[in-house]
């Protein structure tokens, strides 16, 4: 009888527990930056597939009429920050990116520009998507700048002012001149917090 009444010893003890909660806790210190850094990425890939959706309509555009078309940035409520916002058309329906005929899906991070001199050249323009995607108050810009085709070194500056003429951030150069290409526009204006 006294072998029923004697208690079990299964279970953990508290050091056990302990090294368990120890070993969740630094999982989760890995993880979470990780976390985030990648989730700063994939906010980031929104400009720069964008930009190349602009540049194929760009380009679509030229072939169809002769010309590329200028915008104004869009949405026009300022650069976005770490939550999305709508994208809303700055210029009349028939103009501006409603005449590209292109237009994000949903709400946005980044706001977009397109410079192009207009009818009387047609062969330049850059693209810029400029967004605030980590809440640090510092712009994370790209861009697409084709040069014109008289002075290939020589292109547009963005309409934000951030990507030069002499075209966006070449890392093998150290400087901003990698023209036809998506790229950051200054050495720290692809980079985040993380």
């Amino acid at each position: 009888m006294s072998k029923l009444i004697r208690k079990s010893n299964k279970g953990f003890t508290l050091i056990e527990l302990m090294i368990v909660v120890a070993i969740i806790g630094i999982l989760a210190a890995i993880a979470i930056p990780n976390f985030l850094r990648f989730q700063l990425k994939s906010k980031s890939s929104e400009g720069k597939v964008n930009i190349a959706a602009i540049r194929t309509a760009e380009e679509s555009y030229l072939a169809e009429f002769g010309v590329y078309v200028a915008t104004f940035l869009a949405p026009n409520t300022g650069i976005p920050g770490s939550t999305k916002v709508i994208f809303v058309e700055t210029a009349a329906v028939g103009a501006d990116f409603n005449t590209l005929g292109w237009a994000p899906e949903g709400q946005d991070f980044f706001q977009y520009g397109v410079n192009a001199p207009g009818a009387g050249v047609p062969q330049a323009y850059t693209i810029t998507a400029t967004a605030d995607i980590d809440g640090d108050l510092t712009n994370q810009t790209w861009g697409y700048v084709k040069p014109f085709v008289a002075t290939p070194l020589i292109g547009l500056a963005g309409l934000d002012a951030t990507c030069p003429t002499t075209g966006v951030w070449d890392p093998a150069l150290l400087t901003p001149t990698a023209m036809t290409t998506v790229a950051p526009c200054t050495p720290t204006s692809g980079q985040s917090v993380f």
